[in-house]
This record gives C-alpha cells, sequence and structure tokens, in this order.
C-alpha cells in the first residue's frame, strides 16, 4: 500500500468523520446536562432533507444549512418539551423523533419533489465546495509534508473544519467557563444546582439547542456536503454510531474526536476493499466490510471496551422539591 493510497484513506476518514463527530458533540452537550437523547438519527435526517430541499430552491448552501438548522431545532425543541417541561421519557421521545423524521422526510419529499423522497441533484451554488488552504499548491511537491498538507489538511468542505474547531470549542466550553461547570453540574446534581439558584430547565434546554444545531450542521453537510442531495434514510444510523461513540469517548470531547475518526475510519476502508485484500491476502465480502461500524457499534455498547460512567442524574426527570 503506497503513501497516495494512505493518504486517500486518511482523507476519506476525515469526510466521513465529520457528520459523526458532530453528531457525537451534540448528543455530549445533550447528555452531560443529563439528558439523553437517542434521537440524534432523526434530527440529522430531517436536517439532512430540509437543507437539500432549501439548496435545490434556493441555488444557495447557506440558506440551505439555515433550514436544516432550523428542522434540528424544531425537533430539539420538540424533546425538550417532551422530556424537560412535560417530564416524559428521554428514550420514548428520541424513538419518536427518530420515526417522525424518517416518515416525514419522505412523505414532503414525494410531495414536493415527486422523485420518491429524494430532492433533486445539487449543482453549484447549491453545494458545499472544497477550500484550497493557503500556499497547498506550493507546498505540494515538498516531500511527505507538502501531500499531507495539500491532500490530507486542504481541500475540504467548511463543515469539516467547522466540526474539527468544535472539538476543543467544545473541551473549552464544559471545562473551563461558568456556563459549561453548571451544565456538567446539571447532569450530575440538578438539586445543587437549583439550590444555587441557577435554573435547571433553563440549562438543559441550552444543552439540548446546543445539540439541534450541531445536528443541523451535520445532516446539512451530509446531503450538501457529502453528497449531492437527499435521498431516503441518508443517514444510515450514523445517528446511533455517534451515540456509541460518546459512550466509547466517555462523555469527553478529545476522546470523542478520537472514537469517531476509528468510525470513519472503517468506513473509509469499506469503500477500498482493494485495500483490504493486499493486506489481507484475499477478498472480503464488501457487505463485510460495510457492517463493520455496526459491529463495533454492537462490541461498545455490549460494554467490552470498559466501564463507561454517564451523568448521574442522565435519563431522570428533575422535579423540584417544593
Amino acid at each position: 500500500m503506497d503513501f497516495l493510497t494512505v493518504l486517500q484513506i486518511l482523507d476519506s476518514t476525515l469526510r466521513l468523520s465529520t457528520p459523526l463527530l458532530l453528531a457525537c458533540l451534540a448528543g455530549l452537550f445533550s447528555e452531560r446536562a443529563g439528558i439523553f437523547d437517542i434521537g440524534l438519527e432523526g434530527k440529522m435526517l430531517a436536517a439532512a432533507f430540509f437543507s437539500a430541499a432549501t439548496a435545490a430552491a434556493t441555488g444557495s448552501v447557506w440558506v440551505g444549512l439555515l433550514a436544516g438548522i432550523g428542522a434540528s431545532l424544531a425537533l430539539s425543541g420538540l424533546h425538550g418539551v417532551a422530556s424537560i417541561t412535560f417530564r416524559g421519557n428521554q428514550l420514548i421521545s428520541g424513538v419518536a423523533i427518530n420515526f417522525l423524521a424518517a416518515g416525514l422526510t419522505v412523505l414532503i419529499g414525494q410531495s414536493w419533489f415527486g422523485l420518491g423522497g429524494r430532492t433533486p441533484s445539487l449543482i453549484g451554488g447549491g453545494r458545499f465546495e472544497p477550500i484550497t488552504l493557503p500556499f497547498a499548491e506550493a507546498l505540494s511537491g515538498v516531500p511527505i509534508i507538502g501531500p499531507l498538507y495539500a491532500e490530507l489538511i486542504s481541500g475540504h468542505t467548511i463543515p469539516v473544519y467547522v466540526a474539527l474547531l468544535c472539538v476543543p470549542l467544545t473541551w473549552y466550553i464544559l471545562f473551563r467557563t461558568r456556563f459549561g461547570l453548571r451544565l456538567r453540574a446539571v447532569g450530575e446534581n440538578p438539586a445543587a444546582v437549583d439550590t444555587a439558584g441557577v435554573s435547571v430547565v433553563g440549562l438543559r434546554f441550552a444543552a439540548v439547542a446546543i445539540c439541534g444545531v450541531l445536528c443541523g450542521i451535520a445532516g446539512a453537510y451530509l446531503a450538501t456536503g457529502l453528497q449531492a442531495g437527499f435521498v431516503k434514510d441518508m443517514s444510515a444510523g450514523r445517528g446511533f454510531i455517534a451515540l456509541a461513540a460518546l459512550i466509547f469517548a466517555k462523555w469527553r470531547p478529545w476522546y470523542a474526536l478520537y472514537a469517531t475518526l476509528l468510525f470513519g475510519f472503517l468506513q473509509a476502508i469499506s469503500l477500498r476493499p482493494d485495500v483490504i485484500k493486499s493486506l489481507v491476502g484475499f477478498n472480503v465480502q464488501i457487505q463485510l466490510l460495510d457492517a463493520l461500524p455496526y459491529i463495533l457499534t454492537v462490541v461498545i455498547l455490549a460494554g467490552f471496551v470498559g466501564k463507561a460512567v454517564p451523568p448521574r442524574a442522565g435519563g431522570a426527570p428533575y422535579v423540584k422539591e417544593r
């Protein structure tokens, strides 16, 4: 396996990891505040559809991005009202959001475009275009460093760089700001936060809103960056993989980056069966390669990667003592 092939696989890893990383950080904010959210899949799917549909109608990927974030925020608000205001079961609310998004995207897509739930293919300004970073072309001829910069670091779309920047930003917000301290405290001991005069409901809604924004960007990237339009169920379980990565990362931002890169790498090599054959010496079924990320998800959720302790108040509605 030559150096160019390695670069291509790593480049694909970054692109395929981006929606997983954004969704994982979204779940991190929500669950750190004590709100379990298995509706990440549905939010990403809704964001993917509305971003692609709006971009197709307006010709602007930025308007599509705003529409995707708006759709995800609407579902996040629904989840917040159900689980925070009315103290409903958070898992059931998340499942309902997943079913709602899966059905509505196809129904509305067929009604609007008549393409079996798909949107028209996006071209031109309706998609995110790769960005060439400064000096990428000039350095491309430098051995090793040049190709790494020009082929691996440069040439990605804006959401890829946004996702990577969100990792240190999330770490800083959670562990170096008063808001982050209170958010983590709400997920561990909401009664103590309430006693200090801080609104538990307000903090949890803020966390759910941040979750909605990040899921919106992830879904919009799926339809307008990674692909050129929306197709039925295009999130393909990425929301659940992001949840598994979150458990694998033990609810920490930097570990979330490493976990999602691992899942992205498995997806990347599943697209290169020739590389697998050169490594193991025989053909491997493509279906098995495609299943690798999901197999790892099952392994993680089964607890084979060590004990992961979630926030103590996670999943439990807070009832203020009188």
